[in-house]
C-alpha cells in the first residue's frame, strides 16, 4: 500500500525542519563564532536539497489531495519559520485522516521532466560565463564553453529521436534523467579550462537525450483532438523555467557556489527519475492515428507540415538568441541598470505563461496551427522591429509583451503541427531533429549577429525582417495549399 500524500509531506517537513534548526544552531555558531566556514557550506547544501524534497512533497500533496490550497500555502510558510515544520506535523497528523486521494495525473509527471531540461538550461544563463572564468579560462574559452552546451545538446537530441523510435520513449527518459543528474555533480570536480569543457560536451550531449523523448512520450498518449491544449500546458513549463531558473541560479550561486546550483538541479533529477520508474513504465500510448499530412512509405519524416515546423522552432530560438544576445547592450545603452534586462526578460515569460495557462490556450485546438504560427512569428517579428525604437523602461515593457504572445502562439503550433504530421513509429525521430533546430537557433541567433557589420539597433532590425519574412511565407503557402485543397 502507497504512502498517503499527506504523510510523504509531514516526513519531509519534519526533515526539513530539523535541517534548518541544525543550520540555525549548530552550523552558524560554527562559522561566526569557531571560524569553521565549511559547517554552513555543508549543512546549507544538505539544507538545501532537503528542502527540494520538500517543495515536491507539497507539490505532490496538492496534486492528490482533495483539500484546500490553503495548506499548501501554510506548508511552505512553514518552512521559514524555525519551529514551524512541527507544529504543522502535530496538525496534519490529526488532519490526515479526513483527506482523500485523486487519481494521479501522470501527465504532470512529464511536465515536471521537460521543467526540468529547460530550468537545467536557463540556470545556466547567468553563472556559466563567471564560473568558466573563475577556472582560468580566457575570455574566447569563455564565451566557447558557454555555446558548447547548445551545440553539444544537438548531436543529444538526434540520438534521442532516433532511440525514442527504436526502443520507446520511457527507457530514453529514464537514461537521459539519470545521466544528466550524475554530469550536473562533475561541476565539483571542475578546477581547470580543460576539464570545464568535457564537463560541458558531456553535460550538454546528455542533456539533449531528454526533451525528444519526453515529448514524444506526450505526444503519444493524447488523443488528436487535446493535442493543442496539452501543449500549450508544456509551454507553461518551459515558460516556468524561463522565469524560475535565471534568477534561482544567480541568488543561489552567490550565497553558496555554482556547483552547489547543479547540484540542486541534480536532485531534482534524480527524484524525477524515481517517480518516472513507478508510475511512467505502465503508462500506455494511446491507439490512433490519422495524421493531417501522409508520410512516404519509405519512412521519410520530411514532409511539408514537419518542415514549417522545424523552420518555426529554428526561428523561435533565433529569436531568442538575438533578445539575449542585443537587449541587454540595448538596456545599457540607454542608460538603465543591468537588472531592467532581467526584468524584461521575466516579463516576455509571464506574459507567454499566462496565454498558456489561461482560456487563451483553447486557440491550439480551435485554430489550424498553420496560421497561429505565422501570427506568432509575425508578432515576435514586430517586437524585434519595436524594441529597436524604443527608449523607454515602460515601452520596452510592452514591447516585450508583445513578444511573450508571439512565444506564446509559436511554441505550441510548431509541436502541434510536428505531431499531426508525423505517425507515432516516426515521431521520436521528428522531434530530435526538431530540438536540434531548437539548439542551432540558439547559437545562430547569438553569433550571427556578432559577426554580421550591424550595430545594436540595426541587429533588431535585421531579425525582425527575417522573421516577418517567414510570417509571410506561412501565411501565403496556407492560402496556397487552401486554393490547391478547392
Amino acid at each position: 500500500m502507497r504512502a498517503h500524500p499527506i504523510f510523504i509531506l509531514r516526513m519531509t517537513g519534519l526533515l526539513d525542519g530539523i535541517s534548518l534548526l541544525v543550520l540555525l544552531c549548530i552550523a552558524m555558531p560554527l562559522k561566526y563564532i569557531g571560524g569553521i566556514d565549511v559547517a554552513v557550506k555543508i549543512m546549507g547544501s544538505i539544507h538545501g536539497g532537503i528542502f527540494i524534497l520538500y517543495a515536491l512533497a507539497i507539490l505532490y500533496a496538492a496534486i492528490r489531495v482533495q483539500w484546500s490550497p490553503l495548506w499548501s500555502a501554510a506548508a511552505v510558510i512553514a518552512a521559514f519559520i524555525p519551529i514551524g515544520n512541527f507544529i504543522l506535523e502535530w496538525k496534519l497528523k490529526k488532519a490526515q485522516a479526513q483527506y482523500s486521494v485523486k487519481p494521479f495525473n501522470y501527465g504532470l509527471i512529464v511536465y515536471s521532466i521537460v521543467f526540468f531540461s529547460f530550468i537545467d538550461l536557463f540556470a545556466q544563463l547567468p553563472v556559466m560565463s563567471t564560473f568558466a572564468a573563475s577556472v582560468g579560462s580566457s575570455s574566447f574559452i569563455v564565451g566557447f564553453v558557454v555555446g558548447l552546451y547548445s551545440l553539444t545538446n544537438t548531436f543529444g537530441n538526434i540520438l534521442s529521436g532516433i532511440l525514442t523510435d527504436k526502443v520507446g520513449p520511457f527507457k530514453i527518459l529514464m537514461f537521459g534523467l539519470i545521466l544528466t543528474s550524475f554530469s550536473l555533480l562533475l561541476y565539483h570536480f571542475v578546477d581547470s579550462p580543460t576539464l570545464l569543457i568535457v564537463v560541458r560536451i558531456i553535460h550538454g550531449f546528455v542533456a539533449g537525450l531528454i526533451v525528444p523523448a519526453a515529448f514524444t512520450f506526450s505526444a503519444n498518449t493524447t488523443v488528436n483532438e487535446h493535442q493543442g491544449k496539452k501543449v500549450a500546458f508544456t509551454g507553461t513549463f518551459v515558460g516556468l523555467a524561463a522565469i524560475i531558473g535565471p534568477s534561482f541560479s544567480g541568488i543561489m550561486a552567490s550565497r553558496n557556489s555554482v556547483p552547489f546550483v547543479f547540484t540542486c538541479v541534480a536532485i531534482m533529477g534524480f527524484i524525477l527519475a524515481i517517480l518516472s520508474a513507478i508510475f511512467l513504465s505502465k503508462y500506455k500510448p494511446v491507439k490512433k492515428e490519422k495524421t493531417d499530412t501522409v508520410t512516404q512509405a519509405s519512412g521519410s519524416i520530411f514532409n511539408s507540415g514537419v518542415i514549417k515546423a522545424y523552420c518555426g522552432a529554428f526561428f523561435l530560438m533565433f529569436s531568442q538568441g538575438v533578445i539575449a544576445y542585443l537587449l541587454p547592450l540595448h538596456v545599457q545603452n540607454l542608460g538603465y541598470d543591468s537588472r531592467l534586462s532581467g526584468t524584461l526578460m521575466s516579463a516576455f515569460g509571464i506574459i507567454a505563461v499566462l496565454v498558456f495557462v489561461l482560456p487563451t490556450n483553447r486557440i491550439f485546438d480551435r485554430v489550424r496551427p498553420s496560421t497561429t504560427l505565422a501570427l506568432g512569428i509575425g508578432l515576435m517579428g514586430l517586437a524585434q522591429l519595436l524594441i529597436s525604437q524604443s527608449t523607454t523602461s515602460l515601452v520596452l515593457y510592452f514591447v516585450l509583451g508583445l513578444y511573450g504572445v508571439g512565444f506564446a502562439l509559436l511554441f505550441p503550433s510548431i509541436n502541434t503541427m510536428l505531431i499531426k504530421a508525423t505517425p507515432s513509429e516516426l515521431r521520436g525521430k521528428a522531434y530530435g531533429y526538431f530540438y536540434a533546430f531548437f539548439s542551432l537557433g540558439v547559437v545562430a541567433g547569438s553569433s550571427v549577429l556578432g559577426w554580421l557589420p550591424f550595430n545594436i539597433v540595426e541587429g533588431f532590425i535585421f531579425t525582425g525582417f527575417i522573421l516577418l519574412l517567414f510570417a509571410t511565407f506561412i501565411a501565403f503557402n496556407k492560402q496556397k495549399e487552401r486554393v490547391v485543397n478547392q
